[in-house]
């Protein structure tokens, strides 16, 4: 974001002039101390016009000057008293951003007092990324398919479930990165291959990924920590291994990852011999591309469960009879703008009894 952005803005002020140039900072939790401190200055004194970060940005240190506008990107990661942290700052202006598919009606739920957009389309000369399903006996034919895609000049992502093999002794199907990484040096001795993991500093993680994104590695063999914020345009396969291990949202953010350019693009579901019961979740990647639709299906084979997880406070506890049926959201809902607008709860008592159990329940909890 800060790369783009700046060159956003350079581009900006090469057409419009401005009386000083437009200050961009970046806060991230690696600074050095005193680097941070001239960073937290300039915010609080307003010098500091664009500020770009990470959780570092909404830490009780940093304090704003005129916060005008937030963005929230992949706010999914975030809870929702984080997201508070900024609201209370004075920003009258806040958009929150994910490519994380929840169920349509879900949405309507999650977001009620929000605008919702949603970008269904792709960006002009980019085509559909081809998904398909890998057995186990087919993985040749793939090795194959990307020791071509290389040889032409573009780059592979393998995404395994584990670091170490050791995580899962009870299954020794199931790839892990490192063991994969090693493998990999034999069927692929001529291209240069590259590991990633969360275990990994900072400093090696950032230098692996310059060189994958300046073209020095062919194939990177990574977790999922690939899942977001990752744009390599040359990238075009998207090898995911023991994929019947991910959920649809997931595998949806790991196929994101390439088709980021206006050449062909693929993502391969490689799956294990036991993972016969995941074919319908994954066939479904196969046949669409809008996260809303692949998220309707997961939520119709897996259940409500936990939307976003135990972050967002106060989702995890919705019910409702049945999440799919849409027209009976929107009645909900309307339902539930009509009380809030006449204010006056005591016309309805079951509601009313509800609301107060659920505060006596929250303030005890």
């Amino acid at each position: 974001h800060m790369y783009s952005i700046s060159a956003l803005i350079g581009n900006f002020e090469a057409k419009f002039p401005q009386k000083r140039p437009i200050n961009i900072q970046l806060l991230i939790g690696s600074l050095k101390a005193n680097e941070k401190n001239v960073i937290r200055e300039g915010l609080q004194s307003g010098d500091i016009d664009i500020i770009i970060g990470t959780h570092a940005l909404i830490q009780e240190s940093v304090r704003f000057n005129k916060l005008g506008f937030a963005v929230i990107d992949e706010q999914h990661r975030f809870g929702v008293k984080q997201r508070e942290v900024l609201m209370k700052q004075g920003s009258p202006h806040m958009l929150n951003m994910t490519a994380t598919p929840i169920p349509r009606t879900l949405a309507m739920v999650a977001y009620g007092d929000h605008d919702l957009s949603v970008l269904n389309e792709m960006p002009p000369g980019r085509k559909p990324v081809t998904t398909k399903i890998v057995p186990p006996e087919e993985r040749n034919q793939v090795n194959l398919f990307i020791e071509d895609k290389i040889r032409k000049g573009e780059q592979v992502y393998v995404i395994c479930p584990l670091i170490d093999e050791s995580e899962n002794e009870e299954n020794s199907e199931v790839k892990s990165v490192k063991a994969e990484y090693t493998r990999l040096h034999t069927v692929f001795p001529d291209f240069k291959i590259g590991l990633l993991h969360g275990k990994m500093k900072s400093e090696e993680k950032e230098s692996i990924m310059k060189s994958f994104k300046d073209g020095v590695i062919n194939i990177l063999v990574s977790t999922s920590v690939i899942e977001v914020g990752v744009d390599v345009p040359n990238a075009t396969v998207m090898l995911i291994e023991g994929s019947e291990r991910f959920g649809l949202s997931q595998l949806h953010q790991f196929r994101g990852r390439v088709g980021r350019s206006e050449k062909q693009s693929y993502c391969f579901l490689c799956t294990s011999p036991d993972s016969d019961g995941s074919y319908l979740r994954l066939k479904a990647m196969v046949d669409h591309t809008d996260g809303f639709k692949l998220a309707e299906i997961d939520l119709k084979l897996r259940g409500p469960g936990e939307v976003y997880g135990i972050r967002q406070s106060g989702i995890p506890d919705l019910k409702m009879a049945n999440l799919s049926n849409g027209v009976l959201v929107v009645r909900v809902r309307k339902a539930a703008e009509h009380v809030v607008e006449n204010g006056d709860i005591e016309k309805y008592p079951v509601l009313k009894n509800l609301i107060i159990k659920m505060r006596s329940k929250s303030e005890k909890g």
